[in-house]
């Protein structure tokens, strides 16, 4: 159920950028500004699509959304947009109506879109910036997901056994995941050697041996989190003892720098010169850090020309890896430290102090 306050202090954002752009309108299509809009509503029909089925029109003084009559039902009973102040305006499927709708409520054509619009001006980056700073009942709702998606990745873990096929690992993830409506928007599974091999190791039908990773980008109410667990039969290898606690370590400095209102690219260069501290100063190079997380799997991959500013309760998910190994949870950036969303649950845990914050973090478990 929506919060009438989130609504309107989403509403009073999208407003106070028509009025700076001197707009007569912005219209929101993408599944990451509707679930946003909305309170965590979904304009989606496959789970895997950006641009949705229904789009939502906002003016200095009216709320509409626009779709098919296919959808309109379900866009007044399930998603209750009525109830939010919008008026649903549909068409017949077969009838290419929505860019007149639109224009006509519009009152004008000086209109603002987050995607490639008919006549408007696409005002994407400047809508993402608007969800960087997650309300107070985002944060809950976010709090609650990360615990839900730990405990699915942490429970399939434990189960999992010498001879399982990566993909049959996967498709026990997505039960657990589905099971509390969660999306799995990307999933890895690598067996031994493809965890050192390939840093996006989709799963396949390979068979796991020794050890086991295990990734997930979950979604629901378009909040997303991102997580990785390790799995080991039996002792753990010296060297990836060692490049393992050193991931875990570069992680940890991530996010402790990663503080509201200074450059995220601060951050980063910390966690740079921590690669080389560790005795890795090249693997940074092999992959992306991270970044910026909410209703996109990544708002922004920080670098050393990104320009942004954390904000006050925007979540990360940093994701410093070393071949073999990797480290990564989200987590929010609040003024009093950042706020971890998928702490271990079910897995062993290791203490890290960094500047005085104490982490806990998800240890290989050893089956």
């Amino acid at each position: 159920m929506f919060v009438q306050e989130e609504i309107q202090e989403k509403k009073r954002r999208i407003r106070a950028l028509l009025e700076e752009l001197k707009l007569n309108g912005i219209y929101l299509k993408r599944q990451s500004n509707f679930s946003w809009l909305t309170g965590g509503g979904s304009n989606v029909v496959g789970i895997t699509v950006e641009l949705g089925v229904a789009g939502l029109l906002i003016t200095s003084d009216s709320e509409a959304v626009i779709c098919s009559n296919i959808e309109a039902q379900r866009m007044e009973k399930e998603e209750k947009l009525e109830e939010q102040g919008y008026k649903i305006y549909n068409f017949l499927w077969y009838e290419d109506r929505e860019a007149e709708i639109v224009r006509e409520l519009a009152g004008g054509i000086k209109l603002g879109a987050d995607y490639g619009f008919p006549e408007a001006e696409d005002i994407s980056g400047k809508i993402n910036a608007l969800r960087y700073s997650l309300t107070p009942w985002e944060v809950e709702r976010y709090r609650e997901i990360g615990h839900l998606t730990s405990v699915a990745i942490e429970q399939t873990a434990q189960e999992i056994k010498p001879g399982d096929k990566e993909c049959a690992v996967i498709g026990r993830l997505a039960e657990r995941l589905w099971e509390h409506r969660l999306d799995y928007v990307t999933t890895f599974c690598a067996a031994d050697e493809r965890i050192a091999e390939f840093r996006h190791p989709i799963a396949t039908e390979k068979k796991i041996g020794k050890r086991a990773m295990l990734c997930v980008n979950s979604r629901r109410q378009g909040l997303i989190v991102s997580l990785t667990r390790f799995v080991q039969f039996g002792p753990v290898p010296e060297e990836i003892r060692r490049k393992y606690d050193a991931n875990v370590l570069i992680d940890c400095i991530l996010m402790a720098h990663t503080v509201p209102g200074k450059p995220v690219v601060e951050a980063f260069r910390k966690g740079v010169a921590a690669y080389q501290q560790a005795g890795y100063p090249e693997e940074y190079k092999l992959h992306h850090q991270g970044g910026a997380i909410g209703y996109v799997g990544r708002d922004y991959k920080v670098n050393f020309q990104t320009k942004e500013i954390v904000r006050e309760n925007q979540a990360f998910a940093w994701n410093p890896s070393i071949s073999g190994s990797k480290s990564e949870d989200t987590m929010i950036a609040t003024s009093e430290g950042p706020l971890l969303l998928s702490k271990p649950v079910l897995f062993p845990d290791l203490k890290v102090e960094v500047g005085g914050i104490e982490f806990s973090r998800p240890d290989i478990l050893r089956l």
